[in-house]
């Protein structure tokens, strides 16, 4: 693999999930031009296992290997992408990330359930592990049916300034599949402050897109205050049939935490298609808005 290669890393567990993660990410790979890197992490053994139980981890570790080697040879041929594969031992989100810095992987797709075993599962707490601290967009796949394709991307819009970064990710991935951004924001019905900053907000975001040449929608929708913003979102995305929503990971008051917002987790644990998480890029001061446009 060479460095400036565009590598796309694939954590696989062989569950029916983590296969369908790896489906997607081949679909990607070949529009973006880019290698895979399929990876299994072997689950340690704590120390009482290995006092007690005999450790045939480097048996299975070979095992591991030489099925991934199988499925890149398949999928490879297939989609006509070069493959490489990778078994590493350990905790499962720390390895992910630890092999994608290694690699310089500039997105990971990953399933968020796996398979029981040795083999660690890789869901719940692992994947908004590996959401929270990637330092590359992680698109998450939880639903069982997806499109090849892409044709509406639903992008989430507050006030938060790190707003550019996460328009810019859409529009290159839009004109990857030739889709549809659709903007929109959530404003509840008694702040009217909000909702004029949100109305010039969305309406330069929409701006900026279509400039830029990419279809763009854009609409406020009204809330109330007992109902959760990722049920909006979900909701939205319905009304278009939606193949993949755009969610920034952290409130901008934490950026400088490895804490993700609660909607993010919220829309990450319950979309039933795939989400692609980004982490704002750490900011030395957080006075002053970087919007761009």
């Amino acid at each position: 693999m060479s460095i400036s290669t565009s590598k796309i890393l694939v954590p696989i567990g062989f569950s029916e999930q983590s296969m369908i993660a790896l489906g997607q990410a081949f679909n990607l790979a070949k529009i973006r031009k880019s290698e895979v890197v399929l990876l299994s992490v072997v689950e340690e053994q704590s120390m009482m296992q290995s006092l007690f139980l005999d450790d045939k981890s480097h048996e299975l570790k070979l095992k591991v290997n030489q099925k991934l080697k199988e499925i890149g040879v398949e999928y490879g041929e297939k989609y006509d992408v070069h493959v490489e594969a990778l078994v590493s031992k350990g905790k499962v989100y720390s390895q992910i990330n630890e092999v994608a810095e290694m690699i310089s992987a500039d997105l990971i797709v990953m399933g968020t359930d796996g398979s029981a075993g040795k083999v660690k599962k890789i869901m719940g707490s692992n994947a908004e592990r590996v959401v929270r601290l990637a330092h590359c967009p992680v698109i998450t796949i939880k639903g069982k049916y997806h499109s090849e394709g892409c044709e509406n991307i639903i992008l989430p819009l507050d006030l938060e300034k790190q707003t550019k970064e996460k328009v810019t990710y859409a529009l290159e991935y839009a004109r990857y599949w030739d889709a549809t951004i659709r903007l929109v924001s959530v404003v509840l019905r008694d702040n009217q402050e909000v909702r004029e900053k949100l109305i010039k907000n969305i309406n330069q975001v929409k701006k900026f897109i279509t400039d830029a040449g990419v279809r763009c929608t854009a609409e406020l929708v009204e809330g109330k205050k007992k109902q959760t913003l990722g049920d909006f979102v979900f909701k939205y995305e319905k009304r278009f049939n939606a193949d993949l929503i755009m969610i920034m990971t952290k409130k901008e008051e934490l950026t400088l935490s490895n804490n993700i917002s609660v909607t993010a987790r919220y829309i990450i644990n319950n979309s039933e298609i795939p989400v692609m998480s980004i982490r704002p890029k750490e900011q030395k001061h957080l006075t002053g808005s970087t919007i761009g446009f």
